[in-house]
């Protein structure tokens, strides 16, 4: 059975990214993002949306750890504050809202099976305004430029959108890519 942790960066919604991995039959976890990765067992991991970047922990200790990462929301944008040629900021837009995104990529493994245009909710206090180095712009709305990212090279991959809210009209289908991907490495 697939594993996979969901890292808490104490976001609103992180209960609910649990329990949609769970009703899915994945064997999931919830643990403090203080958690450093060599004592979590996991095919992959999920970082967490939260409140803000000065409260990521040891997120940023995930990317570097050879197995996938699911960056959703402050997730992602850990990711571009993280890595190389990564660039967060505010957003123009604010708060959550109903977000249109358009998938930019047919083949990435987490959104390209995506309809081209797909329903979202989203925040977009923040967001990431230039991806790392090695990744693609997988996914943008008429708000923001980066609503997806992807780097399969090292299995790291963000969505800006929060796939585990019943706003999202194909968040099931994030996660399910998702564990598609943990269960090829």
């Amino acid at each position: 059975m697939t594993r996979i942790v969901v890292v808490d960066n104490h976001g609103q919604f992180t209960h609910l990214e649990h329990r949609a991995l769970r009703d899915m039959g994945v064997d999931v976890e919830i643990v403090d993002n203080e958690t450093p990765p060599g004592e979590v067992d996991a095919d992959g991991i999920v970082l967490s949306g939260g409140p803000e970047m000065d409260r990521r922990g040891r997120s940023d200790d995930y990317l570097d750890d050879d197995r996938p990462v699911l960056g959703i929301c402050l997730g992602m944008q850990v990711m571009a504050h993280a890595l190389d040629g990564g660039r967060v900021g505010s957003g123009e837009y604010g708060g959550y809202a109903d977000v249109t995104v358009d998938i930019l990529d047919a083949d990435d493994a987490l959104v390209g099976s995506l309809h081209p245009d797909t329903r979202t909710w989203a925040s977009h206090a923040d967001e990431v305004k230039e991806v790392p180095d090695g990744f693609a712009r997988t996914a943008e709305s008429d708000v923001c430029g980066v609503e997806a990212m992807s780097d399969p090279e090292r299995d790291l991959y963000g969505v800006q959108w929060h796939p585990e809210v019943a706003h999202t009209e194909e968040g099931e289908e994030v996660f399910e890519n998702f564990v598609a991907i943990c269960e090829q490495d």
